[in-house]
């Protein structure tokens, strides 16, 4: 789990980083308030912009406290999903923590092999067969690809949010499985815990574009 950690600790202090330069320009706004005549909207939206991409950087550090327990193979994760984003390629990710999940799915096909970011981006290619379904990962291993989930309860059909979206808060919903999506649309990552959906910074994996 040396990784994992080492991953956590650059988060955690990106986090800090980001917490404290929000910090420091909220202080230098308050001292200027009451002096200057200029609009301060423009300012305003910068706290906004600062504080989307602090959410997206503290999803990304508790993602990844979600995730160590439950495998060694967090390093091939990241770098999945970093390269699946990046090429725009739809994915749908289930790792398993202590529910059972047999009975929340429609299987797919097995695959019953050790997770490797090279397999794992392969199945989400464009035109494979198994791309469309969801990946079901436990421990160190990927077991089987091409699996249905159930939908949300509470994101209704013609939100903003697409299927794939749909299924990672559905199973999420249902079990404590940790839900990881890419869209296929924008490329953005987001992983989905108890119903609920958290962008992924860009940051966990070491790109700093934003």
């Amino acid at each position: 789990m040396e990784t994992a950690n080492c991953d956590l600790s650059i988060v955690k202090q990106q986090l800090k980083e980001q917490l404290k330069q929000l910090s420091d320009d909220i202080r230098q706004s308050l001292e200027v308030f009451d002096e200057s005549d200029n609009c301060m909207l423009g300012q305003f939206e910068q706290f906004r912009k600062s504080i989307i991409a602090l959410e997206s950087t503290a999803a990304s550090f508790y993602m990844n406290c979600y995730l160590s327990p439950y495998t060694d193979k967090y390093a091939e994760l990241t770098l999945s999903i970093h390269h699946l984003s990046q090429r725009r390629l739809g994915a749908l990710i289930v790792v398993q923590r202590q529910d059972p999940l047999d009975h929340l799915i429609q299987p797919g096909t097995p695959i019953g092999a050790t997770l490797t970011h090279s397999l794992l981006e392969s199945i989400f290619i464009s035109g494979s067969p198994l791309h469309d379904g969801a990946v079901i990962i436990r421990a160190n291993e990927i077991l089987s690809a091409g699996n249905i989930l159930p939908l949300s309860r509470s994101i209704p059909p013609g939100s903003k949010f697409g299927t794939r979206h749909r299924a990672a808060a559905g199973l999420s919903e249902r079990s404590d499985a940790l839900v990881l999506v890419v869209s296929e649309e924008s490329g953005t990552a987001s992983f989905a815990l108890g119903g609920r959906l958290y962008p992924i910074s860009s940051l966990i994996s070491g790109d700093n574009t934003k």
